[in-house]
């Protein structure tokens, strides 16, 4: 489960913002990489509904239904108006627990929710809670719609007789684990501080979502069945359905299923309680990091208020991108932060505004502060320009399209019709903001600005160191309904061609939203820059490419895309350098011209060079500090050697020798269309993208390209324990690996299925054991990654300091035991597969799930026909495959350990276990002792 804890009203941004039509003409005087842009809006045109009915059960049971064939799924969102608000004194904590316990089993399905779930083939499923409401999703097969509504309404109305003291026990040690996480990230207080700096102590929202030990340990089970009866009745829910389903046939499944639930108690809710602030409350707290963080916030109006959504659009002109004050002076510019943000927290009772800027190490705070407040009233004094506003609308709009093509998940359709319900009473009440958005004026937000940001902030240096009756008949609650035949997932043809320059094209066609994506893979990676390249020459010289071209600069370019609705973006993986585009279809053409030259005519200015170096280090920097990333840089080298391309580490030196030059040689080098192929999906096919990619690319020279090599690495001989020492961490990140067989190499459905078993899902043996068992991790998980060439196998968890040597002890048996004693059961296989299986058709329901797959096959050397014929794959592993599978990973194979926690608490334990060579480690690699 997630604790939602927004920072940014994100979801209402993109549905709110729009444009004001205007005509298509473009400045007179403007040439190809000049700064002038147009103020059309192109995507003016486009109209975006969300059509959907409401009911209201006799029971108060509110139900919406949203109706969308494109693929037989629906998505399930139940919102119930209940948060952290809800919650009194001493019960801090309580509504994201009780989150936790509606995962445990309810009276006829006394089990973890996700064992059936996964059977069914739930997927993008989860749990969240904020200050306002908790919710619960998941997208299910049309066929299995009567299972999760049986499974839902058994929780909402039968759950009592299901909860007992272990399970609450059990719970709230893995809540206080999620609560450790969080803690063990040095800037988490920040969190703590601003509410305690800008919220009295008997506001609502005066206390933090996830709560104090202290409540959480004298959390009773009275307590919480108390609350279940307060707050969790029909009467206080919404229930939205999308996708394949008729209003009729929702009705009458919800009817069945949820309508003999007896209403609940009626729940009273604050609808308005904003703590406006005068003067400024000043406060500077140590932290164990690399780099100082300012922040500033103020107290704002509440959900339904005009003034939140003005502010949340004025947060996008000032903060939101790099062309903006805030973040072109400090980052861009002077190059004195990271990292510079404004956003709104959009709260039902009362918001905040925030400005936060991660400065670089060594950069003093107050100078920080200065600069953000002369921006600030700069921007309060003018307003934002309309043709920032401009381009903000656009990328809003394009945002709301593409995030139109998901039915369920985080920020769906579902999502957005509950919100929609739940704080404003109509499902289509979202449209205010919308329309509010769309004809704001730089008067407006410049209004708001004044009312709310020129008094009353709270800075925070952060320095290191009616009448209801239930149902009379309900739904056969003996046993769980038995999903129905699955339609069986169908991969979609993939078009594929070769350009005269040996460009190759694949086209993926996926209809629906005008969306085209495109993402252009160049053979490069780690393989390429070994030996033969500065070390960090692949990440460098393919990350910047979106910051500029020989006739653009990093800005223009940034205008340009953003008032065409498009984005591009740029890196260097392990196995390939990706530049990809994302564009509507309307502005394909003029995103496409633009996107050729981010390919063929990178700039690589010293200006744009010599910041990212400088971010580099400061990342690097971070990441020595921080336990479990200096842990994770450190495995490549550890595990593959300093012989080993998948070993080398890239350090302060590698950093400081990139220069334009040499990655400027870089892209010459490797950078040819003999040596890449451009990804296409989306709302087009072969025969109509073909000739714009001709266009754009025709002219790209062939040419030779430097050999690549695939790194083999033996497996280990013997059992190491490396240690890194982090005084002070509350948790230990633990990670236990071996090098595992090639993507290449056995059956991958088979090794998927082994995977996916042991440690691969929620149910999965290592995390069941540590997280739901134990209680001792918020999560625990293994799997395989790598490259081409050898990859690694490896389990990992973060978990409680004192028990750090005993969760070693249980990875190394469950490990162990999946190949010898406890090989994986046939039970594990069918839940395995079916999770595999009915996963697919969720999976590839999305233009990113369709070319996400494209791209790995072609990065992997699959065959052409792998993902057409992966579900018959899976059918076929047999239980004997599994385990050979199992057996091919981790048979005979011992275990090097990387374990980053407080040596003091944790090494004399780790060194009784007898387990293999201890070595002590500093962040570097470097043996201590």
């Amino acid at each position: 489960m997630t604790l939602f804890k927004p920072f940014a009203a994100a979801l209402l941004a993109s549905v709110a913002l729009t444009a004001i039509p205007a005509a298509d003409a473009k400045p007179a005087g403007a040439k190809a990489g000049s700064t002038a842009v147009s103020a059309a809006d192109p995507l003016a045109g486009l109209e975006v509904d969300i059509p959907a009915k409401r009911f209201v059960l006799k029971n108060g049971l509110t139900l919406i239904v949203h109706e969308d064939k494109s693929a037989p799924l629906v998505a399930v969102n139940i919102w119930y108006h209940v948060g952290s608000k809800n919650e009194p004194a001493g019960k801090s904590g309580f509504a994201h627990l009780f989150e936790h316990l509606m995962f445990n089993g309810s009276e006829h399905f006394n089990d973890d929710f996700f064992k059936a779930t996964e059977k069914i083939g739930a997927s993008d499923q989860n749990g969240t809670t904020d200050n306002d409401r908790t919710n619960y999703f998941q997208t299910v097969p049309k066929a299995a719609l009567d299972s999760i509504l049986w499974l839902e309404s058994d929780r909402m109305g039968h759950l009592l007789g299901a909860i007992d003291q272990a399970k609450l026990d059990e719970q709230r040690a893995v809540v206080k684990n999620e609560k450790r996480r969080g803690e063990n990230n040095p800037y988490s207080k920040a969190q703590d501080l601003i509410i305690k700096g800008t919220t009295p102590p008997d506001h609502p929202y005066g206390h933090s979502v996830i709560g104090s030990m202290e409540d959480l340990d004298n959390a009773s089970l009275d307590d919480v069945k108390q609350w279940f009866r307060d707050y969790y009745g029909p009467s206080n829910a919404v229930l939205v359905l999308a996708g394949d389903i008729t209003p009729a046939e929702a009705l009458a499944k919800v009817e069945k299923y949820f309508g003999d639930i007896e209403p609940g108690t009626p729940v009273s809710q604050p609808t308005s309680w904003v703590v406006k602030k005068t003067g400024t409350v000043r406060e500077t707290t140590y932290v164990r990091a690399a780099q100082p963080v300012f922040i500033r916030t103020w107290n704002i109006s509440d959900y339904k208020s005009a003034d939140t959504d003005y502010l949340q659009f004025f947060a996008q002109t000032f903060g939101g991108s790099r062309t903006t004050p805030l973040v072109k002076r400090l980052v861009i510019d002077e190059q004195l932060a990271t990292e510079a943000d404004a956003s709104v927290s959009n709260r039902e009772i009362g918001g905040q505004f925030s400005i936060s800027v991660t400065a670089k190490p060594g950069v003093d705070l107050a100078k920080i502060e200065k600069i953000v407040d002369e921006e600030l009233k700069k921007a309060i004094a003018s307003g934002p320009s309309a043709s920032e506003m401009g381009k903000v609308r656009t990328q809003n709009i394009a945002g709301l399209v593409k995030g139109l093509e998901a039915i369920g998940g985080f920020g769906g359709k579902a999502n957005l019709l509950a919100e929609s319900e739940t704080y404003l009473g109509s499902p289509d009440a979202w449209k205010t903001g919308w329309d509010r958005f769309r004809k704001a004026t730089p008067a407006d937000l410049q209004g708001a600005a004044k009312r709310w940001l020129s008094d009353g902030d709270y800075v925070l240096h952060m320095v290191p160191f009616g009448q209801l009756s239930a149902s009379a008949e309900g739904a056969d609650r003996t046993k769980m309904p038995e999903p129905g035949a699955a339609v069986p997932a169908v991969f979609p043809a993939v078009e594929r061609a070769e350009l005269a320059n040996g460009l190759k094209l694949v086209v993926a066609r996926r209809t629906g939203i005008p969306v085209v994506n495109m993402s252009l893979l160049v053979n490069t990676g780690v393989a390429a820059d070994w030996q033969r390249e500065t070390k960090g020459a692949n990440g460098f010289a393919a990350g910047l490419m979106d910051q500029g071209t020989k006739t653009r600069t990093g800005d223009q370019l940034s205008d340009q895309l953003g008032a065409l609705g498009a984005s591009v973006s740029s890196g260097g993986g392990g196995e390939s350098s990706v530049v990809s585009l994302s564009a509507m279809k309307p502005t394909l053409g003029k995103a496409l011209d633009i996107y050729a030259d981010v390919v063929l005519n990178p700039a690589y200015r010293i200006e744009d060079v010599e910041r990212a170096k400088s971010n580099a280090l400061a990342g690097l920097a971070a990441s020595k500090q921080d336990g479990a990333k200096a842990a994770g840089r450190l495995a490549g080298s550890i595990l593959h050697g300093a012989d080993s391309p998948y070993g080398q580490l890239v350090e302060e030196a590698d950093i400081a020798a990139i220069d334009p030059a040499k990655l400027t040689a870089f892209h010459d080098r490797w950078f040819k269309p003999n040596n890449a192929t451009l990804v296409v999906s989306g709302d087009t096919s072969l025969a109509e993208i073909r000739p714009l990619v001709e266009a754009a690319f025709g002219k790209w020279q062939r040419g030779s390209v430097p050999e690549r090599i695939v790194p083999l690495t033996p497996p280990a001989t013997k059992s190491i324990v490396y240690l890194i020492d982090k005084p002070g961490a509350p948790q230990s990140a633990i990670t236990a690996s071996v090098i595992a067989p090639r993507r290449v190499e056995g059956d991958n459905a088979a090794r998927g299925a082994f995977i996916s078993a042991i440690g691969g899902s929620f149910t999965s043996r290592i995390n069941m054991k540590l997280r739901e068992e134990k209680g001792w991790a918020y999560g625990a998980s293994a799997g395989i990654g790598g490259g081409r060439g050898s990859r690694t196998y490896s389990a990992s968890a973060t978990v409680q300091t004192d028990k750090t040597a005993e969760s070693m002890t249980e990875i190394a048996n469950l490990l162990k035991g999946a190949v010898t004693d406890k090989k994986m059961t046939a039970k594990e296989l069918a839940d395995a597969k079916a999770n595999m299986s009915l996963g697919l058709s969720s999976q590839w329901s999305k233009t990113a799930g369709i070319a996400g797959a494209v791209i790995d096959q072609i990065s992997y050397d699959l065959p052409q026909d792998y993902y057409a014929t992966y579900p018959q794959a899976i059918d076929a592993v047999t239980l004997e495959a599994a385990n050979a599978a199992g057996a091919q990973i981790l048979a005979g194979k011992p275990l090097t350990w990387i374990i980053a926690g407080d040596l003091k608490k944790i090494e004399a334990g780790v060194r009784a276990l007898n387990i293999g060579e201890v070595r002590v480690i500093d962040a570097d690699g470097k043996v201590i002792r």
